[in-house]
């Protein structure tokens, strides 16, 4: 009876093998893992484009973090310079923030000569002859005067506009960096001016 199993055991395994003999081998990528099918030529080769822009240590990831900070600098100062909205800071990115530069800019305001004014008050300030001090003084406060009321209108026309243009977007701070922009000359703001004096934003 021991003898039927294990010559029936026996013809079993030849048969196994005969089945195995006549499949085809298939070579195994060395990368691949035991008891994994070998992926497909585009998923190794993706994989090893993966790993070989991981950064191999801390030090050539710092490196890649500044060259990557250095190009994104670089973009953003041409987006300063020709308006690509895609590149601009998130301060000045949005249409809320553009119509507020473009209401800025179409129209004059007096804080944009705050600086060269104040330079020639500081100067005429060192002129020490009798009365000539209380001009300078008054002179002084008659700028600081024409400057608030000045910014007073520029913000109750900004929020009019911005309320009818953008009814159901945030416009919270846009007013504050328009005041800020009016006080840079108009020719120094960036973004650069898209539009001229006068000209409907």
């Amino acid at each position: 009876m021991g003898f039927v199993f294990r010559s029936h055991s026996k013809d079993e395994q030849a048969a196994a093998a005969k089945v195995t003999a006549g499949q085809p081998q298939q070579p195994r990528d060395p990368q691949a893992p035991k008891g994994r099918p070998t992926p497909k030529r585009s998923e190794a080769s993706s994989q090893r484009r993966s790993l070989a822009s991981t950064p191999a240590n801390r030090k050539d990831a710092m490196k890649r973090q500044k060259v990557a900070r250095r190009t994104d600098l670089a973009k953003q100062r041409e987006a300063l310079a020709n308006g690509d909205e895609r590149y601009l800071p998130a301060r000045d990115k949005g249409p809320v923030r553009r119509f507020a530069r473009d209401y800025v800019d179409s129209r004059f305001t007096v804080a944009e000569y705050f600086l060269p004014l104040a330079v020639v008050i500081l100067v005429l300030s060192m002129i020490n002859r009798g009365a000539f001090q209380t001009y300078v003084l008054l002179l002084w406060m008659i700028v600081i005067l024409l400057i608030v009321v000045n910014s007073v209108i520029t913000s109750v026309g900004l929020k009019r506009g911005l309320r009818a243009r953008f009814p159901n977007e945030n416009l919270r701070g846009a007013v504050p960096y328009a005041l800020m922009r009016t006080l840079q000359m108009r020719r120094l703001r960036l973004p650069k001016p898209k539009v001229k004096r006068g000209e409907k934003p």
